[in-house]
């Protein structure tokens, strides 16, 4: 496995592998919440298409999109260490995606 420039500790579970601990715990979290019927699917590192004008800036993998019973969306961020270029991406996907909920998870 890699070594990570954050000193961040991959983990794995099941056949998954997370950039963190704390990102393979909170997958756990969205597992239970799944199993009692608040959330309907399940999407990790999802790739978000960052666009303005109609013009590719840069793509964005958010560590979660989920969906909930009620269908509506949700991008989720597990957070340890926040970098510039990560709250830019941040409020470029806040700005940009108007489909879903951000929800930053620290």
């Amino acid at each position: 496995m890699k070594q990570s420039k954050y000193k961040n500790k991959f983990e794995q579970r099941g056949s998954r592998i997370y950039d963190s601990k704390k990102e393979a715990r909170y997958s756990e979290q969205l597992e239970l919440r799944k199993l009692a019927g608040e959330i309907k699917e399940i999407h990790p590192q999802y790739c978000l298409r960052l666009d303005v004008n109609g013009e590719h800036i840069c793509k964005y993998y958010m560590d979660f999109m989920i969906i909930l019973a009620d269908d509506s969306k949700e991008y989720h961020e597990v957070k340890g260490f926040e970098t510039d270029v990560w709250r830019l991406k941040w409020k470029l996907a806040q700005a940009t995606i108007k489909d879903g909920k951000f929800v930053l998870i620290k």
